[in-house]
């Protein structure tokens, strides 16, 4: 373990504006975890809702944890960016968890911070240790065993009821405390195992939520944003996609709210970010467009849906403040994308390409997945003819504006309709991913692509089951040979997670009810 730096904190305090400073005295210290670096966690709106919502209630104190390694690939000792404390003076430890790599990061924080890895090994002595966030939703068993408790649902619709229980971690017998949680729907307490199902639970109106950036700072990827959450859910329903699953219903927040945060964005940002899967699919996006343009906002949107493409985001494409779109065909084939329930064909690909050209834009970035249930190589040469087609489409509207090409092995979610499918071979992977850049490269466009065999073990942990913890601890180091070399130790193999389910098997996340 390397020792951290107190100047490291106080270095990132003094850039930030929004940061929320809070006396100690009488309040319950809860200690917010993103378990990566803080120039990726900073660009989580997720961190910034849940720091606003503990905060914003007068008996807690959160303060911010990140996971950092040092040159030579060590973890650093935590220490809080408001508070230069450990993360063992804080009773309760809360940590957000978005993606499956980080699992790596939780033992190693938690083992670097001196704190026993595993929930059996700690009691009232130690700190009550929680998780939530889309990985949790999903199938939170690869990480049951280190966690207390882990949160099936949104914090807004979590937080109240489980606060009063968490006040009393340090001073009540830890049992107690672990068995008065498990009462609350929602909740998921490992220790208190009574084989009932937890149902997921969520708020019904985003207007009743603060969903903003709450820290502003230039030490992130998103430093020029003002992020507001537009949308949470999405009512397309992928069969591949986690978000309606564990995010449903599709919810709205209201433009008066949107304009009204954004107002309050406006003083530390000149360009607002509206945040959601679909964007631009809420039914009041031109009205909230015009919003934003009336006080002066310059607008990003994270997401446009190929079909329909609606004319207010053309609209403020052609007035030149949008440099870069995105657009996700997913699939090459129109049997694919029939298949995964994407609800566009080529025709409407090549008209959004079009009308996207028309708008002078400088780069497009399409998004496909490679290995997708029934794939064949034919398929998945469909994505270079189809990525061929658009360009010939932006090189007529729009000449000298380049595609970018980006490609994620498909991986089956927890909780998806595709959560029983199996995941493409690592020689399959790499063989068609390969064609894909050999067909494309030559012709100018680039040609990005994920690890598939860290796509592989993000396939293993967003399948798995509680085994994985003793993996996830022993892993020697973040990489694929110590990662192998764990799951030999345990006798354990990608294979078996990652082979195709039957019906009648049993799920390792089977209690959990999106």
């Amino acid at each position: 373990m390397s020792r951290n730096v107190p100047n490291n904190s106080r270095y990132r305090l003094a850039r930030e504006q929004g940061t929320i400073i809070k006396d100690w005295g009488g309040r319950l210290p809860v200690a917010l975890v993103y378990p990566d670096s803080y120039y990726i966690g900073m660009s989580n709106l997720g961190i910034h809702t849940i720091y606003s919502l503990l905060n914003n209630n007068p008996s807690v104190v959160a303060e911010r944890f990140f996971y950092e390694e040092d040159r030579k690939k060590n973890p650093v000792q935590p220490l809080a960016i408001e508070s230069e404390r450990p993360l063992t003076d804080f009773p309760v430890i809360a940590f957000s968890v978005t993606w499956e790599p980080d699992f790596f990061h939780i033992p190693r924080l938690l083992k670097s911070a001196g704190i026993p890895l595993f929930s059996a090994e700690r009691d009232e002595r130690h700190p009550l240790i929680i998780a939530g966030g889309p990985c949790i939703m999903s199938n939170p068993m690869p990480l049951a065993p280190f966690f207390d408790c882990l949160c099936i649902g949104e914090a807004e619709a979590l937080f109240p009821a489980m606060l009063p229980v968490l006040k009393k971690a340090s001073v009540e017998n830890r049992p107690d405390v672990l068995k008065e949680l498990s009462k609350i729907p929602g909740l998921f307490v490992p220790r208190v195992d009574d084989a009932a199902p937890v149902r997921r639970q969520y708020v019904d109106s985003l207007d009743d939520c603060s969903s903003h950036s709450v820290i502003m700072t230039d030490d992130t990827e998103l430093s020029n944003l003002y992020m507001i959450e537009a949308e949470r859910g999405c009512s397309h329903a992928c069969r591949f996609c986690l978000v309606s699953s564990i995010f449903s219903p599709v919810r709205y927040r209201s433009p008066e709210t949107i304009l009204k945060q954004a107002e309050e964005g406006l003083r530390y940002r000149k360009r607002i970010g509206l945040v959601g899967p679909d964007v631009s699919g809420h039914p009041q996006f031109q009205t909230i467009l015009e919003n934003l343009r009336n006080v002066g906002a310059e607008i990003s949107v994270s997401s446009l849906r190929i079909k329909p493409l609606p004319a207010a985001a053309l609209e403020e494409l052609s007035e030149g403040k949008v440099k870069t779109v995105a657009l996700a065909p997913e699939a090459g084939s129109q049997r694919l994308r029939s298949l995964i329930r994407k609800g566009i064909d080529e025709a409407d690909i090549l008209e959004a390409m079009k009308q996207v050209a028309s708008c002078g834009i400088n780069q497009v970035k399409l998004y496909f997945m490679i290995g997708l249930p029934t794939e064949t190589d034919e398929d998945a040469d469909e994505i270079s003819a189809l990525t061929m087609k658009c360009r010939a489409v932006i090189e007529d509207h729009c000449p000298g504006s380049r595609i970018v090409l980006s490609i994620a092995p498909f991986v089956p979610k927890a909780g998806t309709p595709f959560q029983r499918e199996g995941m493409a071979a690592l020689s399959v992977l790499n063989r068609r991913i390969a064609a894909v850049k050999q067909r494309l490269t030559p012709s100018g466009i680039t040609v990005k692509a994920d690890s598939p065999g860290w796509s592989r073990v993000q396939g293993v942990l967003s399948q798995g089951d509680e085994k994985l913890a003793d993996v996830l601890a022993g892993t020697p180091a973040i990489s694929l040979p110590g990662w192998q070399k764990a799951l030999q130790a345990h006798h354990l193999d990608e294979e078996t997670y990652l082979t195709k389910k039957t019906e009648t098997e049993i799920l390792p996340w089977h209690r959990i009810q999106y």
